[in-house]
C-alpha cells in the first residue's frame, strides 16, 4: 500500500483551519448537487430512472440537462429514485418549507369546480 494512507491519519495531520475548510467542501457537497449527481449517487442509471418513470431515456437526460424544469416533473425524478422534493424559501432572519404544490393545485381545480 505504498503512497496510501488511512483518512484518519491524514486528518490527523491537518490544520485545524485545514480540516474545518474540508469539513466546509463536505457539507457543501452533500448539499449542493444537480439532479445527474443525486441520480448517480443513489446508483440508478438513466435507463432505470426512464422506466420508472415510463418515460424514454433521451426523455431522462433531458430532464437532468435541463436548468429550467416545472416543480411536477422534478418531484416526479426525485421521488423515482427514492427522495422526496422540498422547496424551501430562505431568508436572511428564517427559512420558510412551501406547502406541496401538489396540494395547491388540487385545492385550485376544487375551487374552480365550486364556481
Amino acid at each position: 500500500m505504498t503512497g496510501r494512507r488511512r483518512y484518519a491519519e491524514l486528518r490527523a495531520g491537518m490544520s485545524p483551519e485545514a480540516r474545518g475548510k474540508a469539513e466546509a467542501e463536505a457539507r457543501r457537497l452533500d448539499e449542493d448537487m444537480d439532479i445527474a449527481e443525486v441520480r448517480r449517487a443513489m446508483e440508478l442509471s438513466q435507463l432505470e430512472i426512464a422506466q420508472i418513470l415510463q418515460i424514454e431515456r433521451a426523455a431522462a437526460v433531458t430532464i437532468e440537462q435541463r436548468a429550467d424544469l416545472y416543480v411536477t416533473t422534478l418531484r416526479r425524478f426525485i421521488e423515482a429514485i427514492g427522495g422526496e422534493l422540498e422547496i424551501v424559501a430562505r431568508f436572511p432572519d428564517h427559512a420558510v418549507t412551501i406547502r406541496s404544490f401538489s396540494d395547491l393545485l388540487e385545492d385550485a381545480s376544487s375551487e374552480a369546480v365550486v364556481s
